[in-house]
């Protein structure tokens, strides 16, 4: 059966319909979990087993038989250590239809499903008795609900409504607790993404308005590769503080509590930013722990394991505060059910003055909600400015009439301050349209920017006072944009609006180019490496149906990542493949585009990585991907502001570096649908 779903195309802006088959849903929601990254997580799956072995004993020391609760059971693999340990029957509960399935599946494969029961339900749905889902309540609940935040996916009212109805009471819990550590910093890099900062322009200075300066932010947690944040990013003002921890063999709360720390603050300065992360102990003494803490805090960086299901955790404080060295400071954490946030003050104890308990951050500006984090430091980037400033500068006239073509862009606001006679932008919601207009009322430009909330294909001339647009402009950002050239969506609104330019209008950018470079990951080849026996667990996780699934995105597209924190070797040139001309309109006839890279660096390719570059005038260009030369090991330096993409080989590709193996691509722009579809191949001589 086959249905069709309506998807706005974010290249070409159009709505374009796709029809899908009837396991589309089972084999995009596979796709996108994290199963495989965590099958392939050594430790956490050790540590696991580890911890169940320990419960199954001491359950059996008692004389008990073993029933096992397991909830959010993914592929059944918890269950199955569960049954190899010695427990006598698991419960398994796995909310999500695709994944119960697979796990039944999965089960059966390996022999289990006598003793493993798979309850399709919410575990706070699940029946206890004679006509219930479970015979009998278990002594041993197994859980793995836990997120970077660790609460986020619902751990607490799912371990709250288990004590209360689903185990008995004194059962033994794997994991047996988690414990949350946090570390107050100052650090320009991370408080960057966090508030829209002065910003210099021609000697002029462009100020944030008042209620985004004042505005507490996004709620959500900002989850990122700690370990890919060097500690000279970063001041500590205080030490790893012990939050607060949850004992989940006993009964727990999901009700809104609060937590604080006391400490002395170690250096002088701007109290901005918490880093937060937790462990989880599997058994009672607390002798096998899963760590999440980044490898900068590990005597042996290099032996901290890697796990991208659970990272860490960014959060930001409401303001930044001045503190001195020495100074008394409480470090305040809250939770609800889902969500942690942090706020600073004195310290009560000394009976000093403490701030109020703290709500938890709701962003008031919208500021927040139309830029994400990244497009935050992206637009307090000093050096991005100068060289968008410096291009501008390069093709403004006095009589220039501008028009800006991207998102919640401050081009428009620069191209005004330059002197250009009149300037107009064009945004894609009012919400981002409210925030320019913020702007601008706050550095007294109101009126001299005008904002349009219209489609380019809709604007007239008489949208733009009867004038022609003899600079057409654009970063090129869009909220909408995945993939690297997805921002070509910038070349068809210059094609939709080619009645409005002036004969001579100058397009910047003019062009754009799609870079790749093969690679070797470091680690990040895991989330996308197949999946048979966990090593050291002799049971088959995955069944052939399940690995389709997660090797389904590989027939799609690549898959955009954030490459500055999954370090990689290239081990071919960096190249140009392919050249967009902005200065013409979008080509009805495809692009094509093939060649070879060979292979100059020995190692394991694991894939390309892709991404734009925007050649804003003759001799100035900017970068959405290596930042600059790769060095003679191979080792690569990316943007932190925009992904990159990353085309995944099924398997790595040996290279030995002697220059006889290739890549081998063949790319075709399709301008009807905005998509470049990739072929790669592994060339020897």
């Amino acid at each position: 059966m086959k249905t069709f779903c309506g998807r706005a195309n974010p290249t070409t802006g159009a709505l374009d319909w796709v029809e899908e088959g009837e396991e589309y849903d089972f084999h995009q929601e596979i796709a996108r979990s994290c199963y495989a990254d965590m099958l392939h997580d050594h430790d956490r799956n050790e540590k696991y087993y580890q911890g169940i072995r320990a419960a199954v004993a001491r359950v059996k020391a008692r004389g008990e038989k073993v029933i096992v609760l397991d909830i959010g059971t993914g592929t059944g693999l918890l269950s199955m250590m569960a049954l190899t340990a010695g427990a006598d029957f698991c419960y398994a509960v796995e909310v999500f239809k695709p994944m119960a399935d697979a796990a039944q599946c999965i089960v059966e494969k390996n022999g289990f499903s006598d003793k493993i029961k798979i309850i399709n339900k919410h575990s706070t749905e699940v029946t206890v008795g004679p006509d219930g889902d479970m015979q009998m309540r278990a002594n041993i609940l197994v859980t793995e609900l836990f997120d970077t935040e660790l609460i986020g996916e619902g751990a607490l009212p799912s371990y709250e409504h288990a004590h209360q109805n689903l185990v008995q009471e004194g059962c033994e819990a794997v994991p047996h607790r988690a414990i949350v550590y946090a570390q107050l910093v100052e650090s320009e890099l991370l408080w960057s993404w966090a508030k829209l900062q002065h910003i210099e322009v021609e000697g002029a200075r462009l100020v944030p308005p008042p209620a985004v300066d004042l505005c507490a932010g996004a709620h959500s947690v900002c989850d990122i590769q700690l370990s890919q944040v060097p500690p000279h990013n970063f001041t500590p003002i205080g030490p790893v503080c012990t939050m607060f921890s949850v004992d989940f063999s006993k009964p727990v709360s999901s009700a809104h509590q609060t937590h604080s720390s006391h400490f002395l603050a170690q250096f002088s300065g701007q109290a901005q930013v918490v880093l937060s992360w937790w462990d989880i102990d599997m058994d009672p003494s607390g002798s096998i722990v899963c760590s999440m803490a980044p490898n900068w805090t590990y005597p042996e960086p290099k032996m901290a394991p890697w796990r991208d299901h659970w990272m860490q955790s960014v959060y930001f404080l409401p303001a930044e505060k001045r503190v001195a060295e020495g100074e008394e400071l409480s470090l305040t954490v809250c939770h609800d059910d889902y969500s942690l946030w942090y706020s600073l003050g004195a310290d009560s104890k000394q009976g000093t003055e403490t701030e109020a308990l703290p709500c938890r951050p709701c962003c008031t500006c919208q500021a927040h909600l139309v830029w994400t984090r990244p497009r935050f430091g992206e637009l307090n980037d000093s050096h991005r400015t100068e060289t968008y400033v410096s291009a501008l500068r390069s093709v403004l006239k006095a009589d220039s009439v501008c028009l800006g073509v991207s998102d919640g862009s401050l081009l428009p606001v620069f191209a005004h301050m330059l002197g250009a006679k009149k300037v107009f932008s064009l945004e894609n919601s009012r919400m981002s349209k409210q925030v320019i207009e913020e702007v601008l009322e706050a550095n007294s430009m109101k009126g001299h920017v005008q904002l349009l909330e219209i489609r380019p294909d809709q604007l007239t001339c008489n949208d733009l006072g009867g004038e022609q647009i003899s600079v057409l402009m654009g970063e090129p950002f869009f909220s909408s944009s995945l993939l690297p050239w997805h921002s070509l969506f910038f070349w068809y609104c210059r094609t939709a609006l080619v009645n409005l330019l002036q004969p001579s209008a100058t397009i910047m950018p003019h062009s754009a180019t799609l870079h790749m470079v093969a690679v070797e990951f470091q680690d990040l080849w895991r989330i996308r490496a197949p999946c048979g026996t966990c090593e050291g667990f002799d049971v088959q996780p995955m069944d052939e149906m399940v690995q389709r699934s997660l090797d389904f995105r590989e027939a799609l597209e690549p898959e955009p990542h954030p490459l500055w924190e999954y370090p990689c070797r290239a081990l071919t040139q960096a190249k140009a493949v392919m050249n967009f001309d902005f200065t013409q309109c979008v080509p009805q006839q495809p692009i094509s585009s093939r060649g070879l890279l060979p292979f100059l660096r020995s190692g394991n390719c694991h894939g390309v990585a892709l991404w734009m570059e925007y050649q804003l005038t003759e001799d100035i260009s900017v970068s959405m991907g290596l930042t600059g030369p790769v060095n003679g090991q191979g080792a690569c330096e990316w943007s932190r502001h925009r992904k990159q993409g990353v085309y995944f080989f099924s398997s790595p590709w040996e290279s030995s570096g002697d220059g006889r193996a290739s890549v081998s691509y063949n790319l075709t722009f399709e301008p009807s649908l905005g998509d470049i579809k990739m072929e790669f191949t592994l060339e020897s001589l």
